[in-house]
């Protein structure tokens, strides 16, 4: 905590509202979103490229906020505020995040690298919190306004810090290394993330390495020949992993498994995985633990615990109609009020329950964290409220009227009535020894073995690239049809939402129904209106394509007098649907006649715009719609929006912006010009898991009609995803692959409705093992080429029946 008078010495600014010296800041707020309301807290305004917090100060004054750090003149001024203007919001906060890390002793592990940060973290949290308190970055809070957000989370009770930090540019690594001031530091390893940011991946390293400039000691692997001279440079001590005798600590591969060497000691691990990027950091886990003095024969005790956890919240469906919000492994008080938050923005049902462990606070008095937390779940409107502890137990009369408490998990498990949980949205939220994956599996609906895995922070990263791109008056619809191209309408269109989204599309009526029932107030324009969905459409504000006289005279005949809204679609060369240019006078004199009926936007599709060879035709296209534009609006007398771009419009014609662009298959990570941009992340992953392991002799045959005939003994995994599940027959005979365990594998025999059957040779499988289809090792690009079609189709052909979960690190 700081007092306000503490906060103007050490940002440097200056009061333009009288302040309140007394009052004590303990909670800092970025978002006015995430804010929520509690006294001791200050609201920095950060100005960003799209967005601009100084605009939303009355909507957290609102939530109950009385101290803003501001950097821009406002005229936001009440009188029981206290307003701090400073040169630069971000760096008043980073100053101000410096200051608190100073103040304490603690060991302190900073990571940092291209690959692994979060997972290397998660893994020494979930390995070191016996032993230690220990504060974090929430999720992947790695960033120049994450970092400091995380480190203020410091107090006292804490015995080990761990902090991960990430950068996209010159210059912002030795900011956060202010802030982390490391002790022990970690690098990872060296990739292509974020490499357009840096002139030469050189610079990207030694501009990285500034974090560990001060440290006391450098874990790094040496088998990375890249940039090995550099590391070996810096001033502090350094710490080395690898397979070479040279190194402090030697990891190498035996018959059995894995052997370790270590100040002339010497056991023998089995290590729970055996891809690279997961060996590669459990050897960064192994070096940590040595260094901080455990005995190297209880190295297997500790390579057990780790797990392939969802180090992120999973959004998935449960039973009863509810919808389940998975933090089952994860429980401090640094995450609770995230959660929470995140819980807040999930709009599919309109009852919230919280089913909360007691919280990871070691060092701390129970009194005190079980005060803290009640105050952060009154800050949340939270309709009920369960809690499991004995904790909780003995300390009932701090608890909110809405609580009902259980001792254990088997407690609450063994009296659990499932009606009671219906129709609402559940965040479980506990600590590991609890096992609330047991509550998550009695409530998630039954599914098979494939899962479609919808990444929606890469998804809201896409969002925001694209609207990076756009004009600051430029708006942008985003396009949700055909169940958001197979992610899920719903889950997406609450994201786009809550990330203030201007407009979405979906190609039916039913689409857009579905979506106002589940609490998606934004305008929806349906691309294919009927007209036995006029009704449906009015009773949801609805807004209709028009394309075509038949459709629009139907349209007005309905309305029978009454307000429409309609987009008017002009045909410039796509010839799917909309009016020619040489219909323009007539259509115009319909809209004059029937001025009930108001024109919210024209527009116009391009047919090739991802193709470099048909630019000439995208021009001729945007030539011929501001002409039947202009036309249209100067004839009826008010310009409505204009838009023509889709996602490959936008990243190749942006001077055709005009007043909004729809974001289409962009937004699920797909970038479909010939110029692949590094920038577009992918969002969707299909898993499966292996549902049997067989062991063939040469000339036995795999699947029906003996398609699958083998030539030498062979090792064939059965897969529990088929053709129903839209993996499609045409990857039979080896024309497929997928990617298991680090390799790839390719389909043996056709294709089969439930199953598939994988060439497994060479790979250590086994039943249950994961599995994935396509995403972020098995590009869906790929995939989509070796049957000649394109990643629209796979994505869309990705049956009802494969559950999607959604997973987020709090959006």
């Amino acid at each position: 905590m700081v007092t306000i008078s503490e906060l103007q010495k050490i940002t440097g600014g200056k009061w333009i509202a009288a302040p309140h010296e007394s009052q004590t800041i303990r909670y800092l707020f970025t978002d006015s979103r995430k804010t929520y309301g509690v006294s001791d807290a200050a609201f920095f305004a950060i100005r960003g490229v799209k967005h601009n917090a100084h605009h939303h100060l009355k909507d957290v004054y609102a939530k109950g906020i009385r101290v803003f750090v501001i950097e821009e003149e406002t005229e936001f001024s009440p009188a029981d505020a206290s307003i701090l203007f400073v040169e630069n919001t971000l760096q008043a906060l980073q100053t101000l995040a410096s200051y608190h890390r100073q103040k304490f002793t603690l060991p302190v592990i900073g990571i940092t690298g291209s690959n692994g940060k979060t997972i290397i973290k998660e893994w020494l949290y979930q390995v070191l919190l016996d032993k230690y308190s220990i504060v974090k970055n929430p999720g992947s809070y790695n960033s120049q306004l994450g970092v400091p957000l995380s480190v203020w989370q410091i107090q006292e009770q804490h015995t080990l810090g761990i902090f991960e930090a990430g950068i996209s540019q010159p210059a912002e690594m030795q900011l956060l290394e202010k802030i982390i001031q490391p002790t022990i530091g970690i690098f990872t390893n060296l990739g292509s993330a974020h490499d357009e940011g840096f002139t030469s991946r050189e610079e990207k390293l030694h501009e990285k390495l500034k974090l560990f400039q001060h440290c006391e000691t450098l874990i790094y692997c040496k088998d990375q020949s890249f940039g090995r001279q550099a590391i070996e440079q810096l001033q502090c001590k350094k710490f080395s992993w690898g397979s070479e005798n040279e190194n402090d600590v030697v990891i190498q591969r035996t018959e059995n498994g894995f052997s370790i060497s270590y100040s002339n000691q010497k056991v023998s691990l089995q290590l729970p995985y055996q891809d690279a990027a997961s060996l590669e950091n459990t050897g960064h886990v192994i070096a940590t633990l040595l260094l901080l003095n455990t005995p190297i024969a209880e190295l297997q005790h500790y390579v057990q615990q780790l797990r392939t956890v969802p180090m992120r919240l999973q959004v998935k469906s449960g039973i009863n109609n509810s919808i389940l919000v998975d933090d089952s492994y994860n429980n401090d008080l640094g995450g609770l009020a995230i959660s929470l938050d995140f819980l807040m923005h999930q709009n599919q049902r309109k009852t919230k329950h919280l089913i909360l462990s007691s919280l990871i606070q070691a060092s701390r008095e129970t009194e005190q964290w079980i005060s803290e937390a009640v105050r952060i779940i009154q800050s949340f409107t939270v309709n009920h409220i369960t809690f499991i502890g004995e904790e909780w137990n003995a300390y009932k009369n701090l608890l909110p009227t809405q609580s009902k408490v259980y001792t254990s998990t088997e407690e609450f498990l063994n009296q659990l009535n499932e009606d009671d949980f219906a129709n609402r949205i559940v965040l479980i939220k506990g600590a590991r020894n609890y096992q609330f994956e047991k509550i998550v599996k009695r409530f998630e609906q039954k599914i098979h073995g494939t899962v479609l895995e919808i990444d929606l922070n890469a998804l809201v990263d896409n969002y925001n690239y694209f609207k990076s791109l756009l004009k600051p008056e430029t708006k942008m619809m985003v396009m949700v049809k055909a169940f958001a191209y197979g992610s899920g309408s719903i889950e997406v269109a609450n994201v786009l939402q809550y990330h203030r989204a201007d407009y979405l599309g979906v190609a039916y009526a039913d689409e857009g129904v579905q979506l106002r029932k589940n609490n998606i107030h934004l305008p929806i324009m349906v691309l294919n209106p009927a007209a036995e969905s006029f009704q449906s459409m009015l009773d949801n504000q609805l807004e209709p394509e028009m394309y075509s006289f038949k459709i629009l005279n139907e349209y007005i005949q309905f309305l029978n007098g009454r307000k429409g809204r309609i987009h008017i679609k002009i045909d410039t060369g796509m010839h799917r649907l909309g009016f020619a240019p040489q219909e323009i006078n007539a259509l115009a004199d319909i809209l004059n006649k029937h001025t009930e009926v108001e024109v919210l936007s024209i527009f116009s599709h391009l047919a090739g715009s991802d193709e470099s060879k048909h630019d000439a035709f995208s021009h001729q296209q945007a030539k011929q719609f501001i002409t039947a534009a202009h036309q249209l609006s100067e004839k009826i007398g008010y310009k409505p929006l204009f838009h023509l771009l889709n996602s490959p419009g936008l990243l190749r014609f942006p001077e055709y912006q005009f007043d909004m662009i729809r974001l289409g298959i962009g937004l699920y990570g797909i970038d479909p010009t010939e110029n692949k941009n590094p920038n577009i992340q992918p969002v969707a992953t299909l898993k499966t898991v292996v549902s049997q392991v067989h062991h063939l002799q040469s000339g036995e045959t795999v699947g029906y009609g003996r398609h699958g005939k083998v030539e030498k003994e062979t090792v064939t995994a059965t897969l529990a995803i088929g053709y129903a599940d839209g993996y499609s027959r045409a990857f039979s005979k080896g024309v497929g692959e997928v990617w298991i365990n680090g390799k790839t594998a390719k389909v043996v025999g056709n294709v089969c409705m439930d199953m598939m059957m994988i060439d497994a040779t060479g790979i250590a499988i086994k039943e249950g093992d994961e599995v994935e289809i396509y995403g972020k090792n098995f590009p869906i690009e790929k995939v989509a080429k070796s049957i000649h079609t394109i990643p629209y189709e796979i994505l869309t052909n990705t049956s009802d029946r494969v559950k999607r979960i959604f997973v987020s690190a709090g959006i």
